[in-house]
């Protein structure tokens, strides 16, 4: 049977079966009492769970990035130390003799 002969069997099947107008007996009620005692949604408690899984993953990434670099910092070659670099380049031209400048 074709898809389109079942679709028009199943809607004349439907128009041949008038709609109800008889409601279950205290319908409405049970209805109520059930939203009733449904709690209301709290937002924020729907937002803290990932925002903490989040906020644990990014302080895990963060540590391990730390620990990567410092573990892949290259090693200086000379062991000055930043106070001499400084004094060496601040007194660097006073080493030259004046004749020579001239």
């Amino acid at each position: 049977m074709k898809q389109s002969e079942l679709q028009t069997k199943l809607i004349q099947a439907a128009r041949r079966a008038p709609p109800q107008d008889h409601v279950p007996y205290a319908f409405e009620k049970r209805i109520m009492a059930r939203l009733a005692g449904l709690s209301p949604g709290n937002p924020w408690a729907l937002w803290g769970r990932p925002l903490w899984r989040a906020a644990f993953s990014c302080v895990a990434i963060t540590l391990l990035c730390c620990v990567w670099s410092f573990a892949t910092a290259p090693k200086p070659v000379n062991s000055d130390t930043f106070a001499q670099a400084f004094e060496r380049a601040v007194f660097a031209s006073s080493d030259q003799h004046l004749e020579e400048l001239w």
